[in-house]
């Protein structure tokens, strides 16, 4: 925790009083601490107090006595994000992008991994709504303190108690810590589909979002790594300032990139739903509609994964990924060998939940041992930290080994 810069956003939870305790730990464990609170917080705990524990001025304004709190500024400084408290109404407005706070504009500028310890009342915490919020802000890839058991302030007892403050410190201390296992290390990921010009207005494409491979990106870089990225097109972008994007359309773009980039990789992950046929010629013009049917003559494109696979050096870690609708254990067994992949990740579109375009993925990892893993269905930022542990436990090559 020495230099790590973080911010503590309290929200108006009862809870709030606990920020005092947690903001000391922080302190005393060499943590630069800088405070925001929701108006409402400052009902429960004064910002003189927070002040005065942490040696900074609290801002609950964007904009106070004239001053601009630049919310930039802060997502850019900060090595974490901790939300502590959580309320259930500051996951609804996060989980929805509403932006009516310093807390939220901060949020929704922070490029640093986010926490958040929520604290509310049992029934809350178990309404559908909220558990609704949680599953989609986990799928943005923010990570949540499980809330604690006990007697809450309604006089009710259950789940909905605030993560006491040594429980978050020590969350913390052993994110930091555990991960940094790719530090130094180039990875290469690809990402989204790929687009297929027939004239200038249409195209041969795929439903891939790119969610995936953004995922994936984002684990590794927070976990040290630098990371290309060689994304398809896509409404996606990634956040960390450890990942360079390369924005690609077609597959020729996307094999030429990766092509350039990946004697430098250490890893590569090849998750982007690439096009296995192009037109072979492309219109200049806006095709007329001519008749009742319409033939257009296809090509292969570049096989890019097989490619990378016959150019792999030792050291060189390839993972591979294979989406089938059916004979899904076979066809990505055989893709595993002709590929030269290290491991690959199956996902079937017969998994409710998985596939294209959903928040959530449901996997299988074969070996070339003929190893098999199998998860749960999981949000896509949970399934990328599973990809990701399995490189980091799987890799053990004299030339290029992942630090415990």
């Amino acid at each position: 925790m020495v230099g790590k810069k973080i911010i503590l956003a309290v929200t108006g939870s009862i809870a709030a009083y606990k920020a005092a305790h947690l903001v000391r730990l922080l302190v005393k464990n060499g943590a630069a601490v800088q405070v925001l609170m929701t108006p409402a917080a400052t009902e429960f705990i004064t910002p003189l107090t927070l002040s005065t524990l942490s040696k900074r001025p609290v801002f609950t304004q964007v904009i106070a006595e004239h001053e601009w709190n630049s919310h930039v500024e802060l997502g850019l400084w900060a090595d974490a994000l901790v939300i502590a408290p959580a309320t259930a109404n500051s996951l609804a407005k996060l989980a929805n992008g509403l932006c009516d706070s310093i807390v939220s504009a901060v949020y929704l500028s922070a490029r640093c991994p986010v926490f958040f310890a929520p604290a509310m009342d049992l029934d809350m915490w178990k309404h559908p709504a909220t558990q609704a919020n949680v599953q989609r802000l986990k799928g943005y890839g923010n990570h949540f303190l499980p809330v604690g058991y006990g007697e809450l302030a309604s006089g009710l007892v259950g789940e909905g108690r605030m993560a006491e403050p040594e429980e978050i410190v020590a969350f913390l201390a052993d994110f930091f810590q555990e991960k940094q296992d790719f530090q130094g290390k180039n990875v290469l990921v690809t990402a989204g589909p790929t687009y297929e010009a027939i004239d200038p207005v249409r195209f041969i494409g795929n439903r891939s979002s790119g969610k995936m491979g953004v995922a994936i990106a984002e684990q590794f870089a927070e976990r040290g790594a630098n990371v290309m990225l060689l994304l398809g097109p896509s409404k996606l972008s990634a956040k960390h300032p450890n990942i360079q994007t390369v924005r690609v359309e077609s597959a020729q773009q996307l094999y030429e990139a990766a092509m350039q980039h990946f004697e430098k990789a250490d890893i590569s992950v090849l998750s982007a739903a690439v096009a296995d046929y192009r037109p072979a010629v492309v219109a200049e013009q806006k095709i007329k509609k001519k008749g009742d049917n319409m033939t257009i003559e296809l090509e292969k494109t570049p096989d890019i994964a097989a490619s990378l696979g016959k150019m792999k050096r030792p050291g060189q870690f390839i993972v591979g990924f294979a989406l089938e609708t059916n004979d899904e254990l076979q066809n990505a067994s055989e893709k595993l060998a002709k590929k030269n992949f290290d491991f690959i990740v199956l996902n079937s579109l017969q998994d409710a939940g998985a596939g294209f375009n959903f928040d959530t993925n449901k996997i299988t990892i074969l070996h070339r041992d003929n190893k098999r893993k199998d998860f749960e269905l999981k949000t896509k930022a949970e399934v990328a930290r599973d990809i990701v542990d399995e490189v980091a436990g799987t890799v053990s090559s004299s030339e290029f080994r992942v630090s415990s």
